[in-house]
């Protein structure tokens, strides 16, 4: 590491060979910044059971919260008799908040960061990826810098087969246990993407989880595209429950994922 670079008021680490393109570090109290997120808004995905809303996300002492809630409410696409998952919930009965730079900023290779402390109650399921910014998913190529659910880190990419909506994974499952540390979930670590032309590697703390050379992530769909030589957004999430993230039902609420930065650094030719 050289000097640091002063980014919102704050000091980024300066990687050598490496220049920050774009980081939010959220030093102001309110709402995230429009310039740099757009929200999603209802039932998105995985037959998850947060209604995602604007509400749940703010930025207080520097630092990104995305809340989750215990909550009912009405579910506005309601439909009696509706086989739509989304649209056959009477009720909304817990709300959080999915941020995404789509159609604001997006990025072909870098270096991405997170730090951040992630909420590991039954049922919580935070979350730091990203996607392409063309074809529908898994075509557009997803990889997954952070996800948590069921007592496991993981650290993910995939992309397309010749079925339509059926992904090609390669998937780290590393359960906390493994760290040796009880206290681990309890702090905030450092989550990391070095991406380039020939390989993604997905790192915590500087242990590489997960690496996938980009000769194998070819789309199967008889294109030969390759989702990952192409510009990628970044999300930020938490969602309950749903395929994946298990039965929230002896959490506790407020449950908190609170995100201190993110950062997206570029080499420098």
């Amino acid at each position: 590491m050289g000097a640091s670079i002063s980014v919102a008021g704050q000091q980024a680490p300066a990687y050598e060979g490496w220049k920050l393109v774009w980081a939010d570090e959220f030093t102001g109290n309110g709402k995230p910044d429009p310039k740099n997120w757009k929200f999603e808004q209802g039932f998105v995905r995985n037959h998850e059971l947060q209604w995602y809303q604007p509400d749940n996300a703010y930025c207080r002492d520097g630092f990104l919260i995305i809340e989750a809630r215990k909550e009912q409410k009405a579910n506005p696409d309601y439909e009696a008799g509706s086989k739509n998952w989304k649209n056959s919930r009477q009720f909304i009965d817990y709300t959080a908040s999915s941020l995404k730079t789509q159609g604001l900023h997006s990025w072909q290779y870098g270096r991405f960061e997170l730090r951040g402390r992630i909420n590991v109650q039954p049922g919580m399921w935070p979350a730091f990826w990203t996607l392409g910014v063309s074809g529908e998913w898994p075509r557009n190529g997803e990889i997954d810098i952070m996800e948590y659910y069921r007592g496991m880190l993981l650290a993910n990419v995939a992309w397309g087969t010749e079925k339509r909506y059926t992904a090609e994974w390669r998937s780290t499952k590393k359960p906390l246990t493994e760290f040796n540390d009880p206290d681990w979930a309890n702090k905030f670590h450092v989550w990391r993407m070095d991406w380039d032309e020939k390989v993604i590697n997905l790192y915590v703390d500087d242990q590489l989880l997960r690496s996938v050379s980009l000769a194998e992530t070819i789309n199967r769909d008889g294109t030969q595209t390759n989702p990952f030589m192409q510009p990628h957004y970044l999300l930020v999430n938490l969602a309950i429950g749903g395929d994946n993230g298990g039965d929230p039902a002896t959490a506790t609420f407020p449950a908190k994922y609170e995100i201190d930065y993110v950062r997206v650094y570029q080499k420098q030719n």
